[in-house]
């Protein structure tokens, strides 16, 4: 269960992943303009971005493993995206045409782009039956995240529909279930460390409301990352200011082999969302988030309020979603369109 930082009265809003009202734009990193590798600028539309690069694999007869992309993007969305090629196929591609792909533009870069080689994402969200009151709340609620952090939850994509990937795994590293598919097994293993994770940042948001009035609780051996670096380090004396300035964060543990682990009072937590035995490498992911450029456009006729933010890779808009909702909810399904 998700705990919030905020909790108030849950607030009523409705929205949809769909091509209208779910817009993702992938904010890149700055590319040389030479080399041997083509970066696409690519807008599709209700494409998983698997599909997207099997559409280009197919197209070039190349194999997919030849694209490079940076994060996978919502299917049931309009989404854009880099995409890396090598150049050679530059005079091909202006012949691609694609009824839900669209090359927005075409630069080059002197290697291919690898995976987490993005800055963050852009959002556009549409949220329906918001009345006025409700969308100063929501306001008030987006500006004090924006200040404060938001708690860097996995969303529930993560877990699959009705989250029964996660027996999978737990039945999986108990040793009760074999899986031979290395790809799924992988999977499972990420998603039994983002449980653990998830639970470990509930416990922690718990205490921050609890003793430092719902602002995030620094503690004694704490990791922290810092955001210019992005270094690991654990300081002799916590970070305050640095933390209220957005130069460094907490960091929470996806457990597994060689990775840092935190010290002290904050490892008394930690220890209890840990499996020192798993074989899978470990990593630290950011235990809070700032949204930045945060927009609202409230569209009295029609009770709709459209949200726009940025947050850093890896951070899930639902939560932000949810962190404005002060409550945990799922999508509706995509409505098939006729």
């Amino acid at each position: 269960m998700r705990e919030y930082l905020d909790p108030q009265s849950p607030i009523h809003f409705k929205f949809e992943q769909n091509r209208d009202d779910f817009i993702v734009d992938e904010v890149g990193l700055e590319w040389k303009k030479r080399g041997n590798f083509l970066i696409l600028l690519v807008q599709k539309v209700e494409l998983t971005t698997w599909d997207m690069i099997a559409a280009f694999s197919k197209f070039l007869d190349i194999n997919a493993e030849k694209i490079g992309y940076a994060g996978l993007k919502d299917k049931h969305a309009t989404t854009t995206q880099y995409i890396s090629i090598e150049a050679k196929y530059e005079k091909a591609l202006k012949k691609f045409k694609h009824n839900q792909i669209k090359i927005l533009k075409i630069t080059r870069h002197t290697h291919s782009i690898r995976m987490g080689d993005l800055a963050g994402n852009r959002f556009k969200i549409n949220l329906f039956e918001v009345d006025q009151i409700e969308a100063g709340r929501i306001e008030k609620l987006a500006r004090k995240a924006q200040k404060n952090g938001l708690p860097n939850y996995f969303g529930y994509q993560r877990f699959g529909h009705d989250e029964d990937s996660i027996e999978q795994a737990k039945a999986m590293i108990a040793g009760d279930l074999y899986i031979n598919d290395t790809k799924l097994k992988k999977f499972l293993i990420s998603i039994y460390q983002s449980v653990f994770f998830n639970d470990w940042l509930s416990e922690r948001v718990v205490i921050s409301r609890e003793e430092n009035s719902g602002k995030f609780l620094l503690l004694e051996g704490d990791v922290f990352l810092s955001l210019e670096s992005q270094k690991l380090f654990t300081p002799k004396k916590l970070p305050q200011k640095d933390f209220e300035a957005h130069k460094v964060v907490p960091t929470g543990l996806l457990c597994g082999r060689d990775v840092f682990r935190a010290r002290s009072q904050a490892r008394e937590i930690e220890k209890k969302y840990d499996d020192e035995f798993l074989y899978e490498k470990g990593l630290r992911r950011e235990a809070v988030v700032f949204p930045q450029d945060i927009t609202l456009d409230y569209h009295n006729n029609f009770d709709k309020l459209t949200i726009s933010f940025t947050l850093p890779k890896g951070s899930y808009a639902t939560v932000f979603l949810e962190h404005l909702a002060s409550k945990e909810f799922k999508a509706k399904k995509p409505k098939k369109r006729v």
